[in-house]
């Protein structure tokens, strides 16, 4: 095979990868094809947790993988889990190359897959279109590497940068294409964290709401005087809560767990609950991509703390005045100094509104 051909192939194995988008948490988006004598002879997709791998999957759907080419977006696992490893299956198919976008950061299996499949008299070929495939996941890759999710924070504002009217108006600043967009956002994201004041002021449901297959992410609430009403809305479906405080009150954290919250313990910063530990939690409990969506005063905490990977800033196309409220609230931000700078990284306009995405520049 060219190099040409080779991410051919591998941008399809990408292409598959991408339908286990809203799906597969905790564990990454893979995709696999099967080729022999250049035709595609099978292909497979990681579907959820649980389910076959990728490569698994397109295995089962051929009896010809003797010599053919395995074109994987995922270093093939090595080690028993649910399922068992891929490397394995691919050696006894009798597959004669194996072409990997990226080596697996988790530490179970880190490279083994590849020496194995090396060992076993396969040619091994790396790195194709690997920038693509870590694209994909993020999340799962920071995981692995950083203990930390990949985190996103989702705001929308006015072209005079106001979120909401003095009285607390906000709906709707942005259209409906742009929020159809943000339920897309929500999909991909295992988590979708807000503050206690969002919830008493809009009792959101913070749920995903497409017309196809998705795992629901986990509601997340920091609280730290664990107010979290039980009648709130997001705690009338089934999908999960859970609620981050820095609170010890017994009585009030026996009352959520009733209600099936789950409440996690982190230390007190500032009193409000340690954002680093908060996140690092989340990490624990295999949360790979963290979509929030919270007021002025949680986000200026957030920018303060530089954990956000991406901003994502809806701008609608009109005007609230002076005395609606602001994007950010930064207080201690005094001397043009102490400016905050962010690296935009795209704009593109959904519907009437513009999304422009941002990275803090340090």
């Amino acid at each position: 095979m060219t190099d040409r051909q080779d991410a051919v192939y591998m941008a399809r194995a990408i292409e598959l990868a991408k339908k286990g988008l809203y799906t597969t948490d905790p564990n990454p988006r893979v995709g696999c094809v099967l080729v022999k004598g250049q035709r595609v002879i099978a292909e497979g997709w990681h579907r959820r947790a649980g389910c076959g791998h990728a490569e698994v999957e397109a295995l089962a759907k051929t009896d010809q993988a003797q010599g053919a080419t395995a074109y994987v977006t995922l270093e093939p696992c090595s080690h028993h889990g649910r399922t068992g490893p891929c490397s394995e299956a691919l050696i006894n198919a009798g597959v004669a190359r194996v072409v990997v976008a990226m080596q697996d950061p988790n530490p179970l299996v880190g490279g083994d897959g590849i020496r194995k499949l090396r060992a076993a008299g396969i040619d091994v070929v790396t790195g194709v279109l690997q920038q693509d495939a870590e694209q994909l996941n993020r999340g799962f890759i920071k995981r692995m590497t950083q203990g930390y999710p990949f985190i996103r924070s989702k705001m929308a504002m006015s072209l005079d940068g106001r979120t909401a009217m003095a009285s607390g108006e906000s709906k709707w600043i942005t259209s409906e294409q742009a929020r159809a967009d943000v339920q897309r956002f929500r999909a991909e994201s295992s988590a979708i964290l807000t503050g206690i004041n969002t919830v008493l002021a809009d009792d959101p449901r913070l749920n995903v709401r497409l017309d196809q297959e998705v795992e629901q992410p986990v509601r997340v609430v920091l609280d730290s005087a664990l107010q979290l009403p039980l009648d709130a809305r997001m705690l009338a479906d089934d999908a999960a809560v859970w609620v981050v405080t820095c609170s010890h009150d017994q009585d009030k954290i026996r009352r959520l767990e009733d209600a099936g919250v789950v409440v996690l313990y982190v230390e007190e910063k500032q009193g409000r609950p340690n954002l680093a530990q908060t996140f690092a939690a989340l990490a624990q409990q295999q949360i790979n991509n963290v979509w929030v969506e919270a007021g002025a005063t949680l986000n200026g905490a957030l920018m303060n703390t530089e954990l956000v990977d991406e901003w994502l800033v809806y701008m609608a196309p009109c005007l609230l005045g002076d005395q609606a409220r602001g994007l950010l609230h930064l207080p201690d931000l005094t001397r043009m100094a102490e400016r905050k700078n962010l690296q935009m990284t795209s704009v593109r306009q959904v519907g009437p509104d513009l999304r422009l995405t941002f990275t803090v520049h340090n």
